[in-house]
């Protein structure tokens, strides 16, 4: 396959075709669509693929973002990968593609596999965290074979972060010059205009306490991600329960779907949710933002992330992060600066953090606004935006 290159700028892009794949809408569409606006904007003939999902809809509007639905099964289902497989050797001969770019773990190996039979020359995928982090046995055993599948399968490899990058070579999954990472790191960064708690009047903040019901005088955390197990989701209830039986006023907003993934039974008791009425689950919302502008901190007790995109967007709107001491976050968040970190599983570490950011109001502030700065200059969508691209017309130029 020949690959025209113009001479110089942006236009080395232009015509350039690129899919880029994730095994759920839901990542598309709250991680990547501002970066896929961008690739288009820059000239590039851009194509999603995930499986079908609600999210989808709010892609129908955005004129040039063409998505093809391939059953991605997050959960390995043999025969429906087979098929996926075999559809996305099929989309990508079909489309011609130049590169071919992959996030998530199922969408990484099936495109690693599909792009190489497939002879696109540039297959590239992004590590986002590993979910064998928390497997064992076989389980654990496959899911990094196939990390290492993905790996050689590539032209090229990144992680989200830099402490992701060292976890993964430390773990021999790839050799040290094998991945890299964009910039300083995040999938996508984030839009600091969107991302900008001076948009919100303080009559629409005090509206949205209303309709939530959520005292006026109650500070409020916040969560936002899958509403399951792995994003701490139990410590966090329980470390909340622990400020309610000693009487502050908070309270917690839990943003994102109920991720019960293919268990017969539900990985977060919903009673502990639905029980509360100072628990506010609002299920998936494409406006974070509008959230996190009546918020105070943002409470990620994770588990295992890439990077914390949500950590970020938190930072944009002055919000600081309590969240936990592992890969990714340690990026995310400048600990004692921008946020404060803690030991995974910890819920009283958790409960200790709260309670003393809560009794010290000031402090909550002065962290959210070093957040806000910190992340203008290292993790605007612009930078990060300017950085991929960079990076595509390096990996083009090499082809020559």
């Amino acid at each position: 396959m020949t690959i025209r290159l113009p001479a110089s700028g942006y236009s080395a892009l232009h015509n350039v075709r690129i899919a880029h794949i994730t095994s759920v809408p839901f990542f598309l569409v709250t991680q990547l669509a501002g970066q896929m606006k961008h690739l288009r904007r820059v000239g590039m003939q851009v194509t999603l693929i995930s499986s079908n999902g609600p999210e989808l809809e709010q892609l129908s509007s955005e004129s040039g973002l063409r998505h093809i639905a391939i059953d991605i099964r997050r959960k390995p289902a043999l025969l429906r990968d087979l098929l996926a497989l075999v559809r996305m050797v099929w989309v990508f001969r079909k489309q011609r593609l130049d590169i071919v770019h992959s996030t998530t773990p199922k969408a990484g190996l099936l495109t690693a596999v599909a792009g190489k039979l497939a002879g696109v020359p540039i297959r590239l995928h992004t590590f986002t965290g590993q979910p064998w982090v928390t497997m064992s046995g076989l389980l654990r055993f496959f899911s990094r074979l196939s990390d290492r599948l993905i790996s050689k399968l590539n032209t090229r490899c990144y992680a989200d972060s830099p402490s992701q990058r060292q976890f993964l070579v430390k773990q021999n999954i790839m050799a040290v010059d094998s991945v890299g990472v964009i910039g300083s790191g995040s999938l996508a960064g984030v839009d600091v205009t969107r991302f900008d708690r001076n948009r919100f009047t303080p009559e629409e903040c005090e509206s949205l306490r209303r309709e939530l019901e959520v005292a006026q005088d109650a500070a409020i955390l916040i969560f936002i991600g899958r509403i399951t197990r792995d994003k701490g989701i139990i410590e966090l209830l329980s470390a909340f329960r622990q400020l309610r039986e000693e009487s502050y006023a908070v309270e917690l907003l839990l943003v994102g779907p109920m991720d019960d993934g293919d268990n017969p039974e539900p990985t977060v008791p919903r009673d502990q949710i639905e029980g509360s009425s100072r628990v506010h689950w609002m299920g998936y919302t494409g406006t974070p933002e509008r959230y996190l502008a009546i918020s105070d901190i943002l409470c990620l007790p994770s588990y295992r992330e890439g990077f914390g995109t949500v950590v970020i967007e938190a930072a944009a709107m002055g919000v600081p992060t309590v969240g936990t001491r592992i890969n990714g976050l340690v990026d995310a968040v400048i600990d004692g600066e921008t946020g404060i970190l803690v030991e995974p599983r910890d819920s009283r570490a958790l409960f200790s953090v709260l309670k003393r950011l809560l009794d010290q109001p000031e402090l909550i502030i002065s962290m959210g606004s070093a957040a806000r700065r910190r992340c203008i200059q290292a993790f605007d969508a612009e930078i990060v935006n300017r950085n991929l691209t960079q990076e595509y017309m390096a990996l083009l130029s090499q082809l020559h």
